[in-house]
């Protein structure tokens, strides 16, 4: 019987430690009666995206983003349309994604998720065709990760103070909002579009987000008494942060959110230039997924 074959695509600034750390776990602990590997080194931005088509046109039973949301994101455009099954072996700073599918942030119990081989299928969606699996948004959240892409220092307690900063600073926006068709018009702090549960760290923007129902979790904070931040923060960290009478919640296969001076938003946490019009479209079960 053939083996199975798992393509690990590893982000070189991880160090040369955590680098041996890895292959030394992937040794011990992978089972390699059923799987054979290879290990490849992305080299330079979106090179994940390449690697994983990579990957996919070999025939990979899966391919493993080693890394955070930003690398898991690389792959999932990388296998995009391919039948080769997405893994996770989380090392980025909030690993959002991985935290929402339930899968360990420590390597060996990782790859134990990885040998025990449970594949679901889960929704992908897109931005204005730009493809994203966890949530996209144009106001705070995109403000946030773009200084937190700036940033020397990681963690979640540079998050945390950039996040206590900016919130004093950030003025809310009027946004046009079109929700399956029902047009809504809202000031708000954070617009974001949702296929998974949290940004990272545990913070829960969408607590009832389902990555295999095919519809996006919307959720829009308004206008808030900024002295009442913390109380969202842990509304977020808690789950109940749809709970808030701050708080939009609304679920739909469309959403198309506009301002004529929108030009910055995340997708995954990676914050990039966009269009004053962004639309929001979803494509259910079309990533394999390997999940504990």
């Amino acid at each position: 019987m053939s083996k199975k074959h798992l393509v690990f695509i590893i982000n070189p600034k991880s160090g040369v430690d955590r680098e041996k750390a890895i292959k030394s776990a992937i040794d011990a602990t992978l089972d390699h009666e059923q799987y054979s590997h290879e290990l490849v080194h992305s080299e330079y931005a979106k090179h994940g995206i390449v690697l994983a088509k990579e990957a996919a046109a070999k025939g990979a039973y899966a391919v493993v983003a080693v890394g955070g949301d930003g690398s898991v994101n690389d792959i999932a455009n990388g296998l995009n349309g391919s039948d080769t099954a997405l893994a996770i072996i989380p090392k980025g700073s909030g690993n959002g994604t991985a935290r929402t599918l339930g899968i360990p942030l420590e390597i060996n119990a990782a790859l134990q998720v990885i040998n025990k081989g449970n594949i679901i299928k889960m929704d992908i969606a897109f931005a204005n065709e730009r493809l994203f699996i966890s949530n996209a948004g144009v106001a705070f959240d995109a403000l946030i990760a773009k200084k937190f892409a700036k940033s020397v220092r990681r963690g979640i307690m540079m998050y945390s103070w950039l996040v206590t900063k900016y919130m004093w600073l950030y003025k809310e926006r009027n946004f046009d909002i079109i929700v399956d068709g029902k047009a809504l018009k809202e000031r708000a702090f954070i617009a974001c579009v949702c296929n998974m549960q949290q940004f990272g760290y545990n913070f829960k923007i969408a607590p009832q987000a389902d990555w295999t129902d095919g519809l996006f979790d919307v959720i829009i904070i308004r206008r808030f008494p900024k002295i009442l931040g913390g109380m969202l923060v842990l509304r977020a960290m808690t789950g109940t942060i749809t709970k808030s009478p701050y708080v939009t919640f609304m679920r739909a296969k469309e959403v198309s959110i506009s301002n004529p001076v929108l030009k910055l938003m995340q997708t995954d946490g990676d914050a990039h230039e966009c269009a004053s019009t962004i639309h929001f479209k979803m494509k259910p079960a079309a990533q394999k997924v390997i999940v504990p």
